[in-house]
């Protein structure tokens, strides 16, 4: 198994401009840099033949263990099934998840690989109708993301249809929240309280109070 990480650089203004207001762009900026330390963790501690860091934008060096790429391509649609393409390895499968749901752990990332043995892909569906995670015993099976609606309501589903109007067979995994505003960002913090994100986000509910 192949694991990667489709992220953007925590740059104020450019990432989760939903937090903002209340937050700034800085705020926001700080908590996307909180969110992305912690899935790379949870990747890290995932057992995997290669872990990969797709970019939209220049980020530093990627972590011990871990390759770096840049996002190729227009629409979000575009760009994964672009990922998939760029880091296939040949008989190995990959999943890839965001970085909006710092709460997942090597245990989710686990289950969804075990579903995936008995099935082409697997679908971890978001609480608003999209997704957190698409896992593809084929990498190139990806070319069927490609034309899919991205961030709507119905983006899992229209995923899960796309898949299988190409013919694959689709298992699903747990559903996690993403964080888009601030109130997903206190309830997933509350739910997953340990970690560079909760911190975060705990001092910035504390200042707010002040």
């Amino acid at each position: 198994m192949q694991l990667l990480l489709l992220a953007k650089a925590p740059v104020p203004g450019r990432v989760k401009t939903r937090l903002c207001p209340p937050w700034t762009y800085e705020q926001a900026a700080v908590v996307a840099a909180a969110a992305l330390a912690d899935t790379i963790d949870a990747l890290t501690a995932t057992a995997a033949v290669a872990r990969t860091l797709v970019v939209d934008d220049e980020l530093g060096a990627p972590p011990p263990g871990w390759c770096l790429t840049g996002q190729r391509g227009g629409p979000l649609d575009e760009r994964i099934a672009a990922a998939y393409r760029d880091t296939a390895l040949p008989g190995v499968a990959s999943l890839l998840v965001g970085m909006d749901t710092p709460q997942l752990t090597p245990a989710h990332l686990g289950h969804a690989a075990e579903r995936l043995g008995g099935a082409d892909a697997v679908l971890g569906p978001a609480a608003d109708g999209g997704w957190w995670l698409l896992g593809l015993r084929d990498p190139c099976a990806g070319t069927a993301v490609a034309g899919v609606p991205m961030s709507t309501a119905r983006t899992a589903a229209d995923t899960v249809a796309a898949l299988r109007g190409h013919g694959l067979s689709v298992a699903m995994t747990a559903t996690l929240r993403d964080v888009d505003t601030v109130a997903d960002a206190v309830a997933v913090a509350a739910a997953s309280p340990h970690g560079r994100f909760a911190r975060t986000v705990a001092g910035l509910a504390a200042g707010a109070a002040r």
